[in-house]
């Protein structure tokens, strides 16, 4: 079967191909790819090329498939998984394999190591390791889009998971944020930020009970808080709070005000800056855990800490990449339950515009690029679909539709979309 898929040749070398995959062993699966969000991780490994740790260093004589947040339709299953899977299973796919010893290495992962396998194809063929170690997941929900967006929402889950606190007296680390806590999401209006906040108010086994986002950006942080209102918050035991701190002469004091003057048990940082990192280690409580969640391009990035604190305040960093298979299967199993991801989502995009987007990803304004693999189409802000709508009726009957939802992306939309193909 012929596919077509955005490949990395080099550094800043994304080509869209087209070839033939191989025909699929008795171990193996073939897919169709439906939908694949970008990721600033993609953006990443596109610049380094084969300086990245993921990218094989023969990539310009055998080109890798890039995207790892993609979701689709099983069509054919080799012999030995047709037990477990069978044609018509959507699906997503856990990207962090884990194992010691493989055919792409201990840090191979689809979307970054593999010919056959990532999210901006057409077609992939799934190799035996994905199944062996349980990361291709079947998707029960509405839709493909929600599925593509499990990944993302598993990264904060996991670092929700990762944070810990010590027990006093004891050298036991008691995982997770702290239940009734104080919680910090710093430059946290962005895509990922937005999947943080969303997943917090809607968990079900532990809150804190404040909450404090902030950003410089006064649209964004208006944007956030209409679709995660304080008043949603309030009603699921949070005290929600949207801080601009470029309007605060004092931020951390103000911020720390908002805790009763006792800083935060738990705070996470979603920019790679030093000056928010170094924010987020004075707002920290008494054993209080940083989590450094966004990953830097730089390998030479570095911010100060007070060590001071770190050892009389028993203050503590953490730092997370993406999430385990457990919490991806957390993450599809509440938007199966009905959690909506749409308000991470503000473009609209065909596989044509991969290339360009991805390596211009830092650059281009608002949430997350969905892209539509069998698309040919521009990449489209949302809220611009009234306006083209005016010359082309399938933007006008897109932008009916997400009108009837608050401005946002739907299941409905999708289908209308996918039809148009």
């Amino acid at each position: 079967m012929k596919t077509k898929a955005v490949r990395v040749h080099g550094k800043k070398d994304l080509r869209i191909d087209e070839f033939d995959l191989p025909a699929i062993g008795n171990d193996e699966i073939l897919a169709k790819v439906v939908s694949d969000s970008l990721c600033m991780s993609s953006y990443k490994a596109a610049i380094q090329g084969t300086d990245h740790k993921r990218i094989p260093d023969d990539t310009a004589e055998n080109p890798v498939i890039i995207g790892h947040e993609f979701a689709g339709e099983i069509l054919e299953v080799g012999a030995k998984w047709q037990v477990r899977f069978k044609p018509g299973d959507k699906f997503a796919i856990q990207p962090a394999l884990s194992y010691e010893d493989g055919p792409v290495g201990v840090l191979g992962a689809p979307g970054y190591s593999y010919r056959f396998l990532g999210g901006d194809a057409t077609y992939v063929v799934i190799p035996n390791e994905v199944m062996e170690l349980g990361c291709l997941l079947k998707y029960n929900g509405p839709g493909y889009f929600p599925a593509s967006m499990a990944e993302p929402l598993s990264c904060v889950i996991g670092a929700m998971h990762a944070n810990y606190h010590i027990k006093p007296g004891t050298y036991v680390h008691d995982m997770e944020i702290v239940e009734d806590g104080k919680l910090a999401i710093l430059a946290g209006v962005g895509p990922m930020g937005l999947a943080a906040i969303n997943y917090v108010i809607h968990r079900e086994d532990r809150k804190p009970s404040v909450m404090v986002v902030t950003d410089i950006d006064q649209v964004r942080l208006d944007r956030a808080a209409h679709l995660y209102s304080p008043e949603l918050a309030k009603s699921k035991g949070i005290d929600l709070h949207y801080v601009n701190t470029s309007n605060l002469e004092g931020p951390v004091k103000y911020m720390k005000s908002l805790t009763g003057g006792n800083g935060f048990n738990d705070v996470f940082v979603f920019a790679p800056v030093s000056q928010v990192i170094e924010q987020a280690d004075q707002l920290l409580a008494f054993d209080g855990c940083l989590n450094f969640f966004a990953g830097p391009a730089d390998p030479q990035f570095s911010a100060k800490l007070n060590f001071y604190n770190v050892h009389y305040a028993f203050t503590h960093i953490v730092g997370t990449s993406g999430g385990n298979t457990d919490d991806i299967k957390e993450s599809l199993e509440m938007m199966e339950k009905g959690l909506d991801p749409s308000g991470l989502i503000t473009h609209i995009g065909g596989l044509n515009v991969v290339p360009e987007a991805t390596l211009d990803l830092p650059n281009i304004p608002g949430g997350k690029k969905l892209i539509y693999t069998h698309l040919d189409m521009p990449l489209t802000a949302i809220s611009d679909f009234r306006e083209l709508g005016r010359n082309n009726q399938l933007f006008s009957d897109m932008a009916d539709i997400c009108d009837r939802y608050d401005g946002l992306w739907s299941v409905e939309a999708e289908e209308l979309l996918l039809k148009s193909v």
